[in-house]
């Protein structure tokens, strides 16, 4: 399958979404490793009460470490306070930092509603991977969204 065809879903918070896509946020964290090579496009979902695909980015560079190597690396790019992180990292042994970059608001958010009609749609609870059909099934839920998620899957990853 080519490495463009597969994407990563992330569902963030409504408040974080528009800070990743206001480029003030540029490190997203996970409580698990996140392998994804440098280029793959990313999908932002914003959960309740958004409940909407707005946006996408790029991923510039993953860490893998430990919650506390993470935090040392990316505080200030996390968009969120120590207390906040290690509440989210609480017994996690493993924490992945994804630095994104090139972040594109849709012009419409594309509602959880239009992404069911297109098709089974379930967002992740962290994240997930989508590949070839299931970003075409996303495209075609909005056709201002489907054109930036098209003209993603077709162009050269970064180097």
């Amino acid at each position: 399958m080519n490495e463009m065809e597969r994407a990563l879903l992330l569902s963030v918070h409504p408040r974080f979404a528009t800070a990743i896509l206001a480029g003030s946020k540029t490190v997203e964290v996970r409580r698990q490793r996140v392998a994804v090579p440098p280029g793959t496009p990313v999908v932002l979902y914003a959960t309740a009460p958004t409940m909407a695909l707005v946006g996408m980015a790029r991923v510039a560079a993953v860490q893998v470490g430990t919650p506390r190597e993470v935090w040392s690396t990316s505080r200030s790019r996390t968009g969120i306070t120590r207390r906040e992180y290690d509440e989210y990292m609480s017994g996690a042994t493993q924490a992945s930092g994804l630095t994104l970059e090139e972040p594109v608001a849709f012009e419409e958010p594309v509602p959880l509603s239009a992404l069911r009609s297109a098709g089974a749609f379930h967002p992740p609870q962290s994240y997930r991977y989508l590949q070839g059909e299931a970003l075409r099934q996303m495209a075609t839920a909005s056709p201002a969204a489907g054109t930036a998620l098209l003209s993603v899957m077709s162009a050269p990853a970064l180097a």
